[in-house]
């Protein structure tokens, strides 16, 4: 026997489907934004394995604020800041004594990398990191595919100053780049790379 219902009304069944259909989707959302999250939190473990290991010392650079007003009737808590200027990149520091400098960045899509992701300041500095001596690159983290990219500034940097599209097609990167190792310790193990692009004529 056919039931029908009256406009606007759905079905049983197909109420459950939507809703599996929506818990799925939000499950998605959910795993992307946590590997999004857990992204800096690999870098900065491998960073503490690398500084571990006496392989380089790199840290994560601090954002600064200006702080406006602290409650300190729950432990000096701040309750009102701002940031005291734009920041440059997100890591630097020593690698075989060369300095290092960069950006890590993430992109939910499958295709491409978008370029409102970089900061004006950011491609400014990693220029000029590159024009005194210094190892600049970036590392993207396409969530959706769980690949790493590991790409040299400059091609990063050319790209921005030099099309009007608004992403880096994937293609670009692919060819660019190189696909950094992951694992359990270190997460993404980049340094080999640094080597590779940055130091070949040193080994």
């Amino acid at each position: 026997m056919t039931i029908k219902y009256p406009g606007g009304v759905v079905p049983p069944e197909k109420a459950e489907t939507i809703e599996e259909n929506k818990n799925k989707s939000l499950a998605r959302s959910k795993s992307a934004a946590n590997r999004g999250m857990a992204f800096e939190s690999g870098i900065n473990i491998s960073n503490e394995y690398y500084r571990n290991k006496d392989l380089a010392i790199i840290t994560k650079r601090p954002t600064p604020i200006n702080i406006v007003k602290v409650d300190y009737t729950k432990g000096a808590k701040i309750v009102n800041a701002y940031f005291e200027k734009q920041s440059t990149t997100d890591y630097n520091g020593v690698y075989k004594s060369h300095y290092i400098d960069f950006e890590a960045k993430s992109s939910h899509s499958k295709t491409s990398f978008p370029l409102n992701n970089i900061a004006p300041q950011q491609v400014e500095h990693l220029e000029k990191v590159l024009a005194h001596g210094g190892i600049a690159f970036f590392l993207i983290n396409f969530v959706t595919l769980r690949k790493v990219y590991f790409v040299h500034a400059k091609d990063i940097c050319s790209f921005y100053r030099n099309h009007s599209r608004s992403s880096i097609p994937l293609s670009y990167i692919e060819e660019k780049g190189h696909l950094v190792k992951e694992g359990f310790n270190p997460p993404y193990d980049y340094l080999p790379l640094v080597d590779e692009v940055f130091l070949k004529n040193e080994q």
